[in-house]
C-alpha cells in the first residue's frame, strides 16, 4: 500500500506531465496554425462551389494595359477593355501580349503585380496586361469563407477574360502571340479563359503558364475545373508548394517541380508557418520572372521521382529550359533545383508538417 508521501509524489508527477503535454500541444498549435485550415479546404466535407450556371457579374474586374516602349498605360473595366484598346492605340501585331493573372487576395498595387511590371518594363517586343479581380477575390472576412467565395467567382472571371482575348485577337492579335501567365487561383481562371476563347474563335491561345496553381478546392475537383493540357496549344505548370497552397495534380503538358518535391523553397523561413507557406507559394512567380532576363537560369531534368533526381540518377535524361524561354517541346514531369551550391536549403524548415 502506498504511503501518503508516495501518493503526493505520483500526483505531482501526473500533474507535471499533464502541464508539460498541454504546453507542447499549445506550442504545436502556435507553430502550425495553418494545418487545420488546409485539412478543412482539402476535406470532402467542404463544399467548393464550381457551379457554372450562376451567371455572376464580374464586370468590376479591371484590365491594366502597359506599352512600356511608348509609355502608354490604359486602365478599363474588362467588359469594354478590348474596344478601348483598339480605339486608343495602334497595336503592333508583331509584339506578344503577355497577360498576368494573379491569385487569391491579389491587388494591382501588391508585390507580385509590381514584380510583373518591373520585369516586363524592358521587354521591347511585348505588351503587358495585368488583371485585377480583387473586387471578387479580396475580402477581409473569415479566411475560409473568403476563399470559397473567390473560388465561386473564378469561372466567371475566367470566362469574361476569355471574351476579352477573343475581342483583342479579332483583327488585331494572332492567338499565337497571346501568352497567359497565372499564379495560384489565376492559373485556373486562365484554364476557363482558354476554354471560352476556343468556344468563340475555334482557335487556341498560344500558351498558358500556371505558377503553383491553387490546390484547395481544385486538387480533388473534376479535371474540367482545373488548369490542364488542352486549354491552350501548350500548357506548362510550375510547382512550389504542392499539397498546401499549391495543387498536387500533374495534368499539364509539362510539370516542373522546384526544389524539395515542389513543396519547400529556400529563403522562406518566416516568423510563422502561414507566412512561410505563402513565401513558398509565391516563389514560383519570382523564379519565372527571373528567367525573363536570364534565359537559361534554370534547367530541369526529366525524372521518375524527386528521390531519383536528388540522388543524381537522371543525369542522362531529357532536359528542358524552365521559364519564359521554354520552347514548349518537352512533355512530362521535370525537376529543377534553384540552388547552385549543393542544395543547402534542403534541411530548412523541418518544423513544417509536409503532406
Amino acid at each position: 500500500m502506498l504511503g501518503t508521501s508516495s501518493v503526493k509524489m505520483m500526483t505531482y508527477v501526473y500533474a507535471l506531465t499533464f502541464v508539460f503535454s498541454l504546453v507542447l500541444f499549445t506550442e504545436t498549435i502556435k507553430a502550425d496554425p495553418i494545418d487545420d485550415r488546409f485539412r478543412m479546404l482539402y476535406s470532402k466535407n467542404i463544399k467548393c462551389d464550381h457551379d457554372r450556371s450562376l451567371n455572376l457579374d464580374v464586370n468590376e474586374t479591371q484590365i491594366y494595359f502597359y506599352d512600356f516602349v511608348n509609355n502608354i498605360n490604359i486602365t478599363s473595366k474588362i467588359d469594354g477593355a478590348a474596344e478601348l484598346l483598339k480605339r486608343s492605340i495602334e497595336l503592333d501585331h508583331s509584339r506578344r501580349l503577355i497577360v498576368f493573372v494573379p491569385g487569391y487576395k491579389s491587388h494591382i498595387n501588391k508585390e507580385l503585380e509590381e514584380l510583373a511590371r518591373q520585369t516586363f518594363r524592358n521587354v521591347t517586343n511585348a505588351y503587358l496586361v495585368i488583371v485585377d479581380h480583387s473586387a471578387y477575390t479580396f475580402e477581409n472576412k473569415d479566411k475560409l469563407e473568403s476563399y470559397l467565395r473567390s473560388v465561386r467567382y473564378s469561372y466567371y472571371i475566367g470566362n469574361i477574360l476569355g471574351k476579352f482575348f477573343a475581342n483583342v485577337s479579332s483583327g488585331t492579335f494572332s492567338s499565337d502571340n497571346i501568352h497567359c501567365i497565372g499564379h495560384s487561383l489565376g492559373s485556373h481562371m486562365l484554364a476557363y479563359a482558354g476554354e471560352t476563347f476556343t468556344d468563340i474563335t475555334k482557335k487556341k491561345l498560344s500558351r498558358i503558364t500556371g505558377l503553383d496553381p491553387a490546390g484547395p478546392c481544385f486538387s480533388d475537383s473534376k479535371i474540367e475545373e482545373q488548369i490542364r493540357s488542352g486549354v491552350a496549344k501548350y500548357v506548362e505548370v510550375s510547382h512550389c508548394n504542392t499539397g498546401h497552397f499549391g495543387t498536387t495534380k500533374t495534368i499539364a503538358d509539362t510539370d516542373f517541380f522546384f526544389n524539395y518535391e515542389g513543396k519547400v523553397q529556400p529563403n522562406c523561413d518566416k516568423d510563422n508557418v502561414e507566412e512561410t507557406e505563402k513565401c513558398y507559394h509565391k516563389a514560383c512567380v519570382k523564379y519565372y520572372m527571373k528567367t525573363v532576363h536570364n534565359p537559361e537560369l534554370y534547367l530541369a531534368r526529366s525524372c521518375a521521382s524527386y528521390k531519383d533526381f536528388k540522388e543524381g540518377m537522371c543525369e542522362d535524361n531529357e532536359t528542358a529550359i524552365v521559364g519564359y524561354y521554354n520552347p514548349g517541346n518537352a512533355r512530362g514531369i521535370f525537376y529543377v533545383s534553384t540552388d547552385q551550391n549543393g542544395n543547402k536549403w534542403k534541411n530548412a524548415n523541418k518544423k513544417l508538417k509536409l503532406t
